[in-house]
């Protein structure tokens, strides 16, 4: 379930972000970089989805969380720069701290849950 909601809440992030780099103007290194980082959290979390045990499957979501990581950091950089308000990217770096906080979690879990079984 809790994968399930990431998958969307993840899709629903990237869809944001491309939406948000349509309205940037002469800045197309910054949109190239925070499309490709947003983006990617999503399709790595889907890529964990069919992971080829556990090793894969939390480094395929450690993968997003970096990319978390980044994706903040480019806004951070758009509203210091004045190329986008702070308003505009509110809810994105809320939706994005969600995601990490979850990506955490699912992390956290697998590891314990592989240090159970030995």
């Amino acid at each position: 379930m809790t994968e399930n909601k990431l998958a969307d809440l993840s899709t629903d992030f990237a869809v944001k972000i491309l939406k948000l780099t349509d309205d940037v103007v002469g800045h197309r290194s910054l949109s190239n970089q925070l499309e490709r980082s947003g983006t990617s959290i999503g399709a790595n979390i889907r890529e964990a989805k069919y992971a080829h045990g556990k090793a894969d499957f939390i480094a395929k979501l450690q993968i997003s969380l970096k990319e978390c990581y980044e994706t903040e950091y480019w806004l951070e950089i758009a509203v210091r720069a004045g190329i986008v308000s702070e308003g505009s990217v509110k809810s994105l770096l809320h939706d994005c701290g969600t995601i990490r906080r979850m990506l955490i979690a699912s992390i956290n879990t697998t590891k314990e849950n592989i240090n159970k079984k030995e």
